[in-house]
């Protein structure tokens, strides 16, 4: 919500407050000065002194409802073509149609959503979704479109409720919606294939559920108590099961129960019985039934994505064991390591990837100038290793020689598979990583010298133990020195192919970016056994699931020539976003806030600030001010303005004279700017006879 709607102006200093003195004292505390200030002030009508004010509140409700649908549905079909990050998450609502597994750094109500919406509307889930400017062609996609601007619609109508029940004012609750409606950056994040949208309502019904209930607290316990207050849960579950950054509207919720609380237990006239069924209430519907459900999102996203897809590589191998067409899934392989095989080996540490090296060398300058050994996440055939003995080249799979196992601190080498490189190490210093030792692929047709043997070594293991499959955790040490093979975890630049480091550390310290497992297992001398047993339990896979998202998100980084912003950039409108298209020719789509209405918020914060802290003062030294101060702030504003004026015939004129000014100011500049959000063809705003060219307020606004 704008912060030019947010909050009364004297908060909690001036609401009767509850605890050990009581209504009663409260009310002793209001002299008659105050009363008489109150009765000449202009005053709203108390709520139901007339009938006809809710019947005008249902209109106005009705005509806020039914603009925010005409703005967030109007040319919802434009462009037809992927915009921006509908790349992303209409790509991912495909993927549930399909049941392919994915990875992304955020929860998946979001995206489970979208891909509802779409088979819900008819999409089969085939289009591509590759890149932003790619046609729909005959894919519907509005279905998707459609169901974002619904929910993105809906917050107008949560807005105007919100600052209805906080603030009693008509003209307060009509301003806070036509901020939202009248906002081209709103506009235009509702009206796409995005999570921003679902994140907001989400939010949005989360702070109007909270001060719903908030408004039943002189009728604890009754049914639309408990109704607000579950739905309030309800809807947190869902802001974080959207994205994580819905865990603000839970810390704001959850401020609020906290103080809640605190003054219940500083009412005597509550018996310690009821503030702990309080208690009880709150912890059943804000923490158990966010809990729960949260829980349950997960439980039908991996119900729903069962089958094999490119987030496997991010899991372990076990979890990749679940996933249907998955090489791991009701596969069989020899339960024991021996020479000969051909193995695939994966790091311990969530989103590393398997052991990978190409026929690209290291760039002149970074270490030896030999071919690159990395980390990658996906299944590749340059991730396959053939595990043989030190000093010898015979071929252990030549059926006159004996199986022999490959046991613990045994020495080895790897031998890349598709180049016939080994695995080698030395003392040139890492690529990224100081003080780490280069890793790469030596040697021709796996001939090498002694910087290409490691002995293998199995975790809390005994020497000559020997060594399976997916279940012994591994490590390698290089013979000469001394170092522990690794993984660090840094993107590698574009010569890397932005691939992973790997790095031979010589810190010997157990860590899981240095512990491996042999994940695919090839030896026809060898018996199979079955690796259903191997696969995880729904905690070890909900546990694992957040541990790679949180370890992608901490990963993110921008690309090279990737739009970038800076944090101060957005409160300020300092910079927009293009949606769509780029030259004069294009359909061209740009995110940016109405500079109105952000401006506005700009000030209104500085004011806030302002009058709270000359209130809290006047109040401090024992002023008497009138109710006009419980509103929101540009209402409460106006309003005092009006107070001063009361002897005159202005007074009313004033209020509702500055309402309207405000009203038709950020329609207008709605007028002025929505172009931006609905689309433009023509001259760039740079160029004079561009319609846009007088209103590039600022020199970074490129649209």
């Amino acid at each position: 919500m704008p912060s030019a709607v947010c909050g009364g102006l004297a908060g909690s200093e001036l609401r009767p407050r509850r605890g050990r003195y009581g209504p009663q004292a409260a009310r002793a505390a209001v002299p008659e000065e105050a009363a008489e200030a109150a009765a000449q002030s202009p005053k709203r009508p108390a709520p139901g002194s007339r009938p006809s004010e809710a019947a005008c509140r249902w209109v106005l409700l009705a005509l806020v409802t039914l603009l925010a649908f005409a703005t967030r549905f109007h040319r919802l079909d434009q462009p037809p073509h992927v915009c921006w990050d509908e790349t992303h998450f209409g790509k991912m609502g495909s993927y549930y149609i399909n049941r392919t597994f994915f990875f992304d750094v955020h929860p998946p109500l979001g995206k489970m959503l979208i891909g509802l919406a779409g088979y819900l509307s008819g999409y089969d889930g085939t289009f591509m979704f590759q890149k932003p400017g790619d046609r729909y062609e005959h894919h519907n996609y509005m279905g998707m479109r459609g169901f974002c601007a619904f929910l993105g619609s809906l917050l107008i109508p949560f807005a105007y409720l919100t600052v209805l029940e906080l603030s009693k004012s008509l003209p307060a609750a009509l301003l806070s919606a036509a901020l939202l409606t009248f906002d081209t950056g709103c506009l235009t994040l509702s009206q796409y294939i995005l999570l921003d949208p679902i994140l907001m309502f989400f939010i949005m019904a989360a702070m109007l559920s909270m001060v719903k209930y908030n408004s039943c607290a002189d009728r604890p316990f009754s049914a639309p108590w408990w109704f607000w207050l579950s739905l309030t849960g309800i809807n947190l579950a869902g802001a974080i099961g959207v994205k994580f950054v819905g865990l603000f509207i839970i810390l704001h919720v959850g401020w609020n129960t906290v103080s809640d609380l605190w003054h219940l237990f500083g009412d005597l006239s509550l018996s310690l019985v009821t503030v702990g069924k309080h208690l009880t209430a709150r912890i059943l519907c804000l923490i158990v039934l966010p809990l729960a459900l949260y829980t349950a999102i997960y439980a039908v996203h991996f119900a729903v994505l069962n089958q094999s897809g490119p987030g496997d590589g991010f899991f372990s191998s076990a979890f990749q064991a679940r996933l249907s067409g998955n090489t791991l899934h009701n596969a069989s392989v020899p339960e024991y390591l021996a020479f000969g095989s051909v193995i695939t080996v994966k790091n311990l540490r969530m989103a590393i990837g398997y052991l990978h090296s190409h026929r690209h060398l290291y760039p002149e300058g970074i270490g030896a100038h030999q071919q690159q050994v990395t980390t990658y996440l996906h299944k590749d055939y340059n991730n396959l290793w053939i595990i043989k003995k030190q000093n010898t080249d015979s071929d252990p799979l030549d059926p006159s020689f004996p199986v022999e196992f490959v046991r613990h601190g045994d020495i080895i080498r790897l031998e890349h598979k598709e180049t016939s490189r080994n695995l080698h190490s030395h003392y040139h210093e890492a690529p990224l990583t100081r003080k780490h030792y280069q890793v790469t692929g030596y040697g021709i047709n796996g001939t090498g010298d002694s910087n290409d043997f490691w002995r293998i070594e199995v975790i809390n293991r005994k020497f000559g133990n020997r060594i399976k499959v997916l279940r012994s955790r591994i490590r390698f040490i290089h013979l000469v020195t001394g170092c522990v093979l690794g993984s660090s975890g840094k993107v590698l630049p574009k010569w890397g192919w932005e691939q992973l480091e790997v790095t031979c550390t010589p810190y010997l310290k157990e860590t899981l970016n240095s512990i491996w497992n042999v994940e695919d297992h090839i030896n026809p001398k060898l018996p199979n056994i079955s690796l259903d047993v191997l696969q995880p339990s729904f905690p070890e896979i909900l546990l694992e699931s957040h541990m790679v998202m949180i370890r992608g998100n901490n990963g993110l980084k921008p690309k090279d020539n990737e739009f970038t912003s800076k944090p101060w950039h957005w409160p300020i409108n300092y910079q927009g976003l293009r949606f769509s298209g780029i030259n004069d020719t294009d359909f061209r789509v740009y995110l940016l806030g109405n500079p109105v209405v952000w401006w506005l918020n700009l000030l209104s914060i500085a004011l806030y600030l302002l009058s709270g802290s000359i209130i809290a003062v006047a109040v401090q030294r024992g002023a008497h001010l009138p109710g006009e101060v419980e509103g929101i702030l540009w209402d409460t504003l106006l309003r005092l303005c009006a107070c001063g004026l009361a002897a005159s015939s202005l007074a009313s004129g004033v209020h509702m004279g500055g309402v309207l000014s405000l009203l038709l100011g950020t329609a207008y500049s709605f007028y002025l700017f929505h172009p931006l959000a609905y689309g433009m063809v023509g001259p760039l705003a740079q160029d004079p006879q561009s319609p846009m060219a007088g209103l590039r307020w600022l020199e970074s606004w490129d649209f």
